[in-house]
C-alpha cells in the first residue's frame, strides 16, 4: 500500500486481521511496555493465502501515547522450523522402522520353516492347506518388512530430467485411477537435469501420486506442478538451485489428527492403508539431500518434494 493511501487510517483499516494487536498496541502505548506477537494476516488484494507476521510494538519516547509497529513476515522462520521438526521426524522414523523390521523378520523365518516341515508330515492336502496359509502369511509379512526396512543402497545417480520422471508415474497412475479423476501437468520445460537415482526418485512420487488419487473420493484433480527456485534453503543448507514437484489434490486433505504424525511409519487415513508410502517416500528423497513437506485444507493438499539439482555429500544408508 502506498503512503498517500496508508496515512491518516488506522492499522486495524487497512489489515483487518490485525485486529488481534489491538490490546498490545494499548498497553504499549499506556505502559511502555515492548510487546512481541506472531499473527496471521491475509492481505486479500494480492493473495488468499494467509501468511505468518511478526508485530514488534515499541512505545515512542517522548511522543505522547504514540507507538511503533514493525511487521515482518515470518514465514521464512517457520519454514525452517518446521524442515527441521521434519528432518527429526525423518531420522526418528527412520531407527524406528528398522528396528522394529528386524525383530519382526527374525522370527518369521523360524515360523515359515516349521510351517515347511509340518507340512511334510500332513497327510491330507485339506490339512497341508492350512499350512499353505501359515507359509503365504509369513512371506506377507517378510514383504512388510523389507518396505519397513527401505532400500540400503545408496542412490545410484545419473543426470535425470524429472519431467520424463513424472510421466513414467503419471502412465502408472493413469492404468490404475478411476477416470473421475484428472490428471493435470504443469511442467516447467526449463528445469535443468537433476542429479538422482532415478528409480528411486520414481517410487518416492509414485507412493506420493498413489495417495493423491486415493484420496479423491468422486470426480476430481490431480496436479502435477516442477518449478525451479534460487538461492533456495533446504534444512540448514543453502542451495544455489532447487527443484520443487508438486502434487496436487482437491480431496478432502489430511486427518487433523494425522497432520503432525504423517511421515511417521504405519500412520494411515485409510482402513486398507499400510502407512508406509510416505515415510519411504521422505526418506529416499532425504537420501538425495531433499526434502518432502505439505500443505492441507479441505479441497487443496499439496505435496512438495524440493531436491538440490546439485547432489550433496553422499549419506550412510
Amino acid at each position: 500500500m502506498s503512503a498517500r493511501h496508508s496515512l491518516g487510517r488506522t492499522l486495524q483499516s487497512l489489515l483487518p486481521s490485525l485486529r488481534s494487536v489491538e490490546d498490545l498496541l494499548r498497553r504499549a502505548a499506556t505502559g511502555g511496555e515492548i510487546f512481541g506477537q506472531l499473527v496471521t494476516v491475509t492481505a486479500a488484494h494480492k493473495s488468499e493465502t494467509p501468511i505468518e507476521v511478526a508485530c514488534h510494538v515499541s512505545p515512542l519516547r517522548g511522543a505522547g501515547g504514540r507507538v511503533i509497529v514493525e511487521l515482518s513476515d515470518a514465514t521464512q522462520w517457520r519454514q525452517i522450523d518446521r524442515e527441521h521438526a521434519l528432518m527429526s521426524q525423518r531420522d526418528a522414523s527412520r531407527r524406528m522402522i528398522r528396528q522394529l523390521a528386524h525383530e519382526i523378520r527374525n522370527p518369521l523365518g523360524g515360523l515359515r520353516g516349521a510351517a515347511q516341515l509340518l507340512e511334510r508330515e500332513l497327510p491330507t492336502p485339506a490339512l497341508r492347506e492350512f499350512t499353505r496359509i501359515i507359509i503365504g502369511e509369513a512371506d506377507r509379512l517378510t514383504s512388510l518388512t523389507d518396505s519397513l526396512l527401505g532400500p540400503v543402497r545408496r542412490p545410484q545417480r545419473q543426470d535425470v530430467n524429472v519431467h520424463e520422471v513424472l510421466e513414467r508415474v503419471v502412465t502408472l497412475i493413469a492404468s490404475e485411477h478411476r477416470e473421475a479423476v484428472k490428471l493435470v501437468r504443469d511442467y516447467d520445460p526449463s528445469l535443468p537435469p537433476l542429479s538422482a537415482d532415478p528409480d528411486q526418485l520414481m517410487q518416492a512420487l509414485l507412493n506420493i501420486a498413489r495417495n493423491a488419487v486415493q484420496a479423491i473420493v468422486g470426480e476430481g484433480h490431480v496436479i502435477f506442478r516442477t518449478r525451479a527456485l534460487t538461492n533456495f534453503p533446504i534444512g540448514a543448507i543453502r542451495h544455489k538451485l532447487v527443484l520443487s514437484i508438486e502434487i496436487e489434490d482437491n480431496g478432502p486433505g489430511v486427518p487433523a489428527d494425522l497432520a503432525e504424525s504423517i511421515f511417521y511409519p504405519l500412520v494411515t487415513g485409510r482402513a486398507d492403508g499400510t502407512g508406509l508410502g510416505l515415510a519411504i517416500s521422505q526418506d529416499l528423497v532425504s537420501r538425495h539431500g531433499g526434502l518432502i513437506e505439505y500443505q492441507s485444507r479441505p479441497g487443496k493438499t499439496v505435496f512438495t518434494v524440493r531436491l538440490p539439482v546439485v547432489a550433496p555429500a553422499p549419506e550412510a544408508p
